[in-house]
């Protein structure tokens, strides 16, 4: 059975030679047990990020909660990337962008322009198609968004896990729930939240 490192999918971040050359641990050379490193490195980080309160809304948080996630995988982790990609924002807007998003959701916040699951629906979508990093966006969204939902004094979002269904079926479901909300069509993204 074959489990090439770096085999992609069509809802997957290609990664650049370069920045597959910065992978730290020397001894993963299978998809599998660099799933499990990120992984592990994602569990420390969940317990650093939920240990007390975070201000979600400030790049130089969500640039920190990345190097937590991925720092012990990657050496390009908490830093924007540099090269395009099959989606997100051209690398030079990143900043941008990701200032533009912040400075909406404080917005939405203040003014109780939306409900808390919509301000954090509509912040994880954005913050996943901007896409800042050369990968791990959607985990690091997923995180990011918990977190803000959190702030806010709300539960967690559980992200299409209720049911007992396979990954692959939520992964998908999930890609068309953000597929879906690229066109401004949030209701997929709604029901699959707290699906």
């Amino acid at each position: 059975m074959s489990d090439p490192l770096l085999e992609q999918d069509d809802a997957s971040t290609p990664l650049t030679p370069d920045e597959r050359a910065d992978l730290i641990p020397s001894y993963i050379t299978l998809r599998r047990e660099l799933n499990e490193a990120e992984q592990a490195n994602i569990f420390e980080a969940e317990q650093w990020s939920f240990s007390r309160k975070r201000d979600v809304l400030n790049e130089a948080f969500l640039l920190r909660l990345h190097k937590r996630m991925f720092g012990q995988v990657w050496k390009w982790a908490g830093k924007y990337r540099t090269s395009e990609r099959n989606i997100g924002v051209p690398s030079f807007r990143i900043p941008m962008d990701l200032n533009q998003l912040l400075g909406d959701a404080k917005y939405w916040i203040e003014h109780n322009t939306f409900e808390p699951d919509e301000i954090a629906y509509r912040f994880h979508h954005k913050l996943v198609f901007i896409h800042p990093f050369p990968n791990g966006n959607g985990r690091h969204a997923r995180m990011a968004t918990d977190l803000l939902l959190k702030s806010l004094g709300w539960e967690r979002f559980s992200w299409g896990s209720r049911t007992l269904i396979d990954a692959n079926t939520v992964r998908a479901k999930y890609v068309a729930a953000l597929r879906a909300a690229d066109g401004h069509e949030y209701g997929l993204l709604k029901g699959f939240v707290r699906g």
